[in-house]
């Protein structure tokens, strides 16, 4: 199959407001006999620039997974650079567009810019297509009552500790990964073994205990858990901020292994204890809620 439906964006999150969009080309794709191409870019093109670092709502990896699951046929996760961001509009159709992703429709958003010194938009894309056989499409705007959705709206909602909000605009709950790491064993010894992970990549909700469903990403395996974000004040003088996470019902070594760790909902704040067994007895009324909201 030659020719595709090329969408562009950053797609951070792949929310209810993306998988309209790619629900559009898919549509479009499916009608024309195209293949459904997502092009989307690593780092954000605002951190090579230097307008600030946002806080990503998913890893490119989930990134990637996320929107083959909504439709595309294929993902390219171009790398952001400096010398792509000088491309001219000219340079980035001809070479990228047409010569590598051989486009016959360009779906965007009304916000998308491209080219050196962001001066392409769609107007500048539909003016290329004419001479470059391709056709340049708005895409379009999904929303509810509070307005469109959009990646700042999930990522304000989850700082807020508002995962209702965030979950309605994702269209699914917020979910964090990282690599488990060696910790200090405390929760073993007092009956709660947890797993605790390093280098998560994803915006974290507020400081508290989370239910949780957990993938273990080596073999696919699903578990339901209770996970503490925060500093363990009752057993820590430290600020250093901790992610442990409690498989219930499982007990085998996992370091070293992936998880994701989705968000189902909150339990309650981060509280400094009298002392073990009281953080003991906590914990076992911590799991017993986790139950009742799976």
């Amino acid at each position: 199959m030659s020719g595709s439906v090329v969408v562009i964006g950053n797609f951070d999150g792949v929310h209810r407001g993306h998988q309209a969009v790619l629900t559009q080309a898919r549509s479009i794709a499916d009608e024309q006999g195209l293949r459904c191409v997502v092009l989307t870019f690593d780092p954000h093109p605002s951190e090579v620039l230097g307008r600030g670092k946002k806080p990503r709502l998913a890893s490119v990896e989930r990134r990637v997974e996320l929107l083959h699951r909504h439709g595309a046929d294929e993902v390219i996760v171009e790398p952001f650079t400096l010398e792509l961001a000088a491309y001219s509009p000219e340079r980035f159709a001809k070479e990228i567009l047409v010569a590598r992703l051989e486009a016959k429709v360009i779906v965007v958003g009304s916000n998308f810019r491209f080219g050196a010194k962001r001066v392409g938009d769609i107007g500048t894309l539909a003016e290329l297509g004419k001479d470059l056989g391709f056709e340049a499409r708005p895409a379009e705007v999904a929303g509810d009552a509070k307005g469109p959705f959009s990646s700042t709206r999930v990522r304000e909602a989850i700082a807020a500790g508002n995962l209702a909000e965030a979950n309605e605009v994702l269209g699914r709950p917020h979910s964090i990964s990282g690599v488990v790491v060696q910790g200090d064993k405390l929760g073993r010894t007092i009956g709660f073994p947890t797993a605790n992970l390093g280098d998560i990549p994803e915006i974290l909700p507020p400081n508290g205990v989370y239910a949780v469903r957990v993938e273990q990403k080596q073999d696919g395996s699903e578990h339901l858990g209770v996970c503490n974000i925060g500093v363990r004040p009752t057993v820590s003088q430290g600020l250093q901020l901790r992610i442990e996470v409690h498989l219930l019902d499982f007990d085998a070594d996992l370091y070293g292994q992936t998880l994701r760790v989705e968000i189902v909902g909150r339990i309650r704040e981060e509280r400094k204890m009298a002392g073990l067994d009281a953080l003991k007895a906590q914990i076992a009324k911590d799991i017993d809620v986790a139950r009742s909201m799976f």
